[in-house]
């Protein structure tokens, strides 16, 4: 009893109060609740901050898996794309013109590759010799002394390529040029009536739109050969009046073609190689 008295007095001596119930409690408990609060809240302070930390790293990770998923996504299309992309001929053809006139047709490789022109560009045209003799159905006539040679017949840009042949001498009537005409000899000489210059073999011509002139080919000359890049028609006119008598262009030139190749056996289609 006498000890019990004694803590209670040492109880009420106490003048810090309970954070319980207002009682007056020992300075030692009071102590130890101070401390343990202070001591939760630093382990707190430190358990939160590990969760950010953690979480910050989860963040990092996520958003490089999503960065991997992505690329992964992006290359698998681009790689499908690839797949259903229309090749071009992939043995890259070119003609040929056999001694039988007929057309025949080689490749370079038994390998598919890609082809150098880009999808939807025309196929080449190749002809690996124009002056040498082959069959003589490949001449198209125009005129007892003049035959022409179709090279590239462009009816989507209304220009052709050819070679013009003269035997013996010849003339090809006034005419006029509404557009550029580029012509480069191979054999034999000519020149026009109108000018003063003579090309002969290896000479090359530019015409300038608006010309108007008359191709001449001697009579002492065997043969002449020339090359004419023509583009736009080519006007007949009456050289006295300037009367507009007749005219050549890319689709004339096609259909004299296509009919003197039905006619002497290498069919109709045979011109269609030509065709750009």
């Amino acid at each position: 009893r006498k000890n019990a008295r004694k803590l209670k007095r040492s109880h009420t001596s106490c003048n810090e109060q309970s954070p319980w119930n207002n009682k007056l409690t020992p300075p030692s408990v009071y102590r130890y609740f101070t401390s343990s609060t202070i001591g939760w809240g630093r382990q707190a302070d430190r358990i939160h901050t590990k969760i950010r930390h953690t979480m910050s790293i989860f963040y990092k990770f996520a958003a490089a898996i999503v960065c991997l998923c992505l690329v992964s996504c992006v290359s698998a299309f681009s790689i499908q794309a690839a797949q259903r992309r229309p090749v071009r001929d992939s043995t890259s053809t070119f003609s040929t013109y056999p001694a039988n006139g007929l057309r025949d047709t080689a490749t370079r490789s038994e390998h598919t590759r890609v082809s150098a022109a880009p999808d939807g560009a025309l196929s080449d045209i190749v002809i690996p010799s124009v002056d040498e003799e082959d069959d003589p159905r490949v001449w198209v006539p125009q005129t007892d002394c003049l035959s022409f040679r179709p090279l590239c017949l462009c009816l989507s840009q209304g220009y052709y390529v050819n070679l013009l042949k003269f035997k013996g001498g010849g003339v090809l009537g006034c005419h006029r040029h509404p557009s550029p005409v580029h012509a480069l000899t191979l054999k034999g000489s000519w020149g026009y009536k109108e000018h003063d210059w003579h090309a002969k073999e290896g000479t090359y011509v530019f015409e300038p739109p608006g010309e108007t002139h008359t191709l001449i080919v001697d009579e002492d000359c065997d043969e002449m050969v020339a090359m004419f890049h023509v583009t736009g028609a080519l006007i007949y006119v009456d050289p006295e009046s300037g009367n507009v008598s007749g005219y050549d262009d890319v689709f004339t030139k096609l259909e004299m073609a296509r009919k003197w190749y039905e006619e002497c056996g290498l069919g109709r289609d045979y011109a269609e190689q030509f065709i750009r």
